[in-house]
């Protein structure tokens, strides 16, 4: 992938000082350029997600539809999340991020059309929150994919910290600016403020002379990109483990946000103005641990360490904010918030992005963005529901207590004790070449081994991580076969969907597999080399 020039930037090694320091990312001009963009992009979310949801109180007071309003801002996400991950990955990220800018401008402008003409309803409203979220779906993924382009493997933490200060700056700044509009002119000026910025940042965007570089294999098929991203995690145990925490914290920890319009009109004289100030404490919260804090707690605790201890924190500000009887404690309760807040969602994003190759890296972590948007959608209706059953206070309680039951067994389950797997790509293994190369039907590749019987099940151990490694690569299927007669003779037999798809994977071979290959070739007899046979199914 291409990477700004060095030339321009200064050179930073990953013991450097400067390279770990929190701002260390902003010293490259593309990553401050996207940077900011982004920072745009976000205070336009948060101020269409305040408007929406103030609109909402204003057009029915029952608490599962003000917050159906998160919901419908953040189920497109979990339903588009792959099909736009994998576009991110196989066309250009530049035009990509530029149409997604467009589209949310388009929605804002629809949204402040509906409301200077009086046709508002609160049905209406969600559907339009939902075409907003669209835009959140396709956007994610495709940006998540371009900052470990931008930066240093080193700086990738600090990258993400800034990205999380981003995007608690814009919590800060969008719901100022929105209760300011709201409360002196009304929703659809913060609309149309939302469609102005959006299309300014795609102009912005547009400045970023990024080269792509076509595949000389043509791009994937959406269908099969879509197949390989889901099976890349299924085969990634590292990665499940990090989705199923994340989709935990989110969906007990949306609970607070999600209610919080009802907990600021509960407050003494709440209003617009306390609504405002609750999100903006808890941005000031997160800012604040990152640029004093964050680098710091990376260097002394595990992330296993730092997700357990920001979800306690995240529970105990949430019971908090739920009984506060003032704002005078409940806005120091949403500072603690954001501090925990940006604490778990960096350490799990840190994990994520480790556990990804570049090729497949805006699918996985599409997939990480649908395990937030789908547990913080699923989250805020069953919150919401329970507390139409019960009270605002209530919900918000249970959503504290079970998120550090929930969070706590998983630590004690899926411990990320694994060494990370070298991703860095390499162009050892050989590509073959046919004379006339198949173009229909599947590719079935037998590899022969002739291994000490003896060592039979210490073989076969390995060979399952062969397993994954094919199957993480985009292979259709895998088996092992052992020759009834000769026990030390084994045959790995791989299927690929096509002989361009076979050509592909060898686009994708990491480091780490070259060592699978060398611990494989460890147990083969013989001078020579395991017999690779390559057939063409032909019915």
């Amino acid at each position: 992938m291409p990477h700004p020039d060095p030339s321009a930037e200064p050179v930073l090694t990953p013991h450097d000082p400067a390279s770990l320091s929190a701002w260390a990312p902003m010293g490259s001009p593309v990553f401050r350029m996207l940077w900011g963009t982004w920072m745009a992009a976000n205070i336009c979310m948060w101020m269409n997600d305040v408007a929406a949801a103030w609109l909402m109180t204003s057009l029915t007071t029952s608490p599962i539809w003000v917050a159906l309003v998160q919901s419908a801002s953040t189920l497109p996400v979990f339903l588009l999340g792959l099909p736009s991950g994998a576009l991110a990955d196989i066309l250009d990220r530049r035009r990509y991020f530029i149409i997604t800018q467009f589209w949310v401008a388009a929605v804002a402008l629809v949204l402040c059309l509906t409301i200077v003409m009086d046709v508002m309803t609160a049905p209406l409203l969600l559907a339009l929150t939902f075409a907003n979220g669209v835009g959140l779906a396709m956007r994610w993924p495709v940006f998540s994919a371009i900052v470990p382009e931008l930066v240093p493997r080193a700086q990738l933490p600090a990258a993400l910290a800034l990205n999380g200060v981003a995007m608690n700056a814009s919590r800060i700044i969008g719901p100022l600016v929105a209760g300011a509009l709201i409360a002196s002119a009304g929703s659809e000026y913060v609309f149309i403020l939302n469609a102005v910025l959006s299309l300014l940042a795609g102009f912005v965007i547009m400045r970023w002379r990024r080269e792509h570089v076509p595949s000389p294999l043509g791009r994937e098929r959406l269908i099969s990109a879509m197949r390989v991203g889901v099976q890349f995690v299924r085969q990634s145990a590292r990665l499940r483990a990090v989705l199923l925490r994340v989709a935990l914290f989110f969906f007990h920890s949306t609970a607070l946000l999600a209610l919080l319009p009802l907990v600021a009109r509960g407050l003494n004289s709440g209003g617009a103005g306390t609504f405002t100030l609750l999100l903006a404490s808890m941005g000031f919260g997160a800012i604040f641990v990152v640029a004093f804090l964050l680098p710091r707690l990376r260097r002394t605790f595990s992330r296993d360490a730092l997700v357990l201890c920001g979800m306690v924190l995240q529970s105990v500000a949430t019971a908090v904010v739920a009984f506060a009887p003032n704002v005078y404690i409940a806005s120091p309760a949403m500072f603690l918030a954001g501090m925990a807040w940006i604490t778990t969602a960096n350490s799990l994003s840190v994990s994520a992005q480790l556990a990804l190759p570049d090729w497949v890296r805006a699918r996985g972590m599409s997939m990480f963005q649908m395990a937030i948007m789908g547990a913080s959608a699923l989250g805020a209706a069953v919150w919401g529901q329970i507390a139409t059953v019960t009270s605002v206070p209530v919900s918000m309680l249970i959503a504290a207590s079970t998120a550090v039951l929930a969070i706590g067994a998983t630590q004690l389950l899926l411990r990320d004790r694994s060494i990370e797997e070298d991703l860095t790509p390499s162009r050892v293994f050989k590509v073959p070449s046919a004379e006339a190369p198949p173009l229909t039907g599947q590719i079935r590749i037998t590899i022969e081994y002739r291994i000490d019987p003896a060592r039979g099940e210490e073989f076969r151990a390995l060979m399952q991580e062969s397993r994954r490694s094919r199957l993480r690569q985009g292979a259709l299927a895998w088996e092992l076969l052992r020759d009834i007669s000769e026990p030390g003779r084994y045959i790995e037999q791989i299927s690929d969907e096509s002989w361009t798809e076979h050509l592909r994977r060898f686009d994708r071979v990491t480091a780490g597999d070259v060592a699978l290959r060398d611990r494989k070739l460890a147990f083969h007899l013989g001078e020579s080399p395991p017999v690779v046979t390559r057939f063409v199914l032909e019915a």
